[in-house]
């Protein structure tokens, strides 16, 4: 019990100063995989939007606390690569509507405090965990269709392993910077990288499996979308079965990145109202 009145007692000066905010962010999203037509990044014509909320916490004018859900689309298509046999061969393509709630822990590198305008403007990282749900879908012919469904790499064939889950665990780290427009209000931008612990956000992974063996155990529409068919030499023949059809060594990314706007809602946490500033300095802080 003395323990606990210590710690309080310690901590009692950061969280005299917290300070809740609520906001919204919009932006762009992309991603890193094995469909990037340049091996790193998506063209810019496949940059997508994102959006989110958030309620950020700040204890104190060093670390902030951060929940928030954000939307995010990612997208990819071989078509895209230039000078890439490969790609032009497997013709693959994919869309991914991404919803995520995360978890992080803010450092602000020059200290920030909006509630007395003492310091208005700082940088900071982040890092911390988020869980998303996603959903690759394929475009055969003009109509999108789920690809986790139909295991497009023979999942659920013998001796091939299950169907990978569609809700996944990251790791979102990032940078950014923050500004108080007043008291009241705060502007921001930052960009945010998802290391993931799946290589299927583009359900693109390991090995080809025949088409038309493929057809034979999942379907005939499995077999149709495993492989887009060369897009340069419609004759080539398809895959055979164990050819490579993805980089399973490399885990996929997503990357949200955009502008947010907040609001101050308290301005000393636990310890009542102490009243805005309206501009002026003077009030102490830890």
């Amino acid at each position: 019990m003395k323990a606990w009145f210590l710690s309080l007692f310690l901590l009692f000066p950061f969280f005299s100063q917290a300070q809740l905010e609520l906001g919204g962010t919009v932006g762009a999203s992309n991603y890193l995989g094995d469909l990037a037509p340049s091996g790193l990044w998506t063209s810019l014509g496949e940059m997508n939007f994102s959006a989110g909320v958030f309620a950020r916490y700040n204890v104190g004018k060093w670390f902030s606390a951060r929940g928030s859900f954000n939307y995010a689309k990612i997208s990819a298509d071989d078509g895209n690569a230039k000078n890439n046999d490969f790609k032009n061969y497997r013709n693959l393509n994919f869309r991914s509507n991404i919803f995520e709630f995360a978890l992080t822990g803010e450092f602000n590198i020059l200290g920030y405090a909006p509630y007395n305008l003492e310091r208005t403007f700082s940088p900071y990282v982040f890092a911390g965990i988020a869980g998303y749900k996603f959903n690759p879908q394929g475009n055969l012919e003009g109509t999108w269709h789920s690809l986790q469904p139909l295991g497009t790499e023979g999942q659920g064939m013998t001796d091939r392993p299950a169907k990978y889950k569609t809700f996944q665990m990251s790791i979102p780290i990032g940078a950014g910077v923050k500004y108080a427009i007043n008291d009241l209000w705060n502007i921001g931008a930052e960009i945010g990288f998802r290391k993931t612990f799946t290589d299927y956000l583009d359900d693109v992974s390991t090995i080809f499996i025949n088409p038309t063996e493929l057809a034979a155990a999942n379907g005939e529409l499995a077999g149709e979308i495993s492989w887009g068919g060369d897009l340069l030499n419609p004759d080539v023949q398809p895959p055979a079965t164990g050819a490579g059809r993805g980089d399973a060594t490399d885990k996929d990314w997503y990357i949200i990145s955009g502008i947010f706007l907040s609001y101050n809602f308290t301005d000393n946490g636990l310890v009542g109202s102490r009243g805005r500033s309206r501009g002026k300095k003077g009030c102490p802080t830890f």
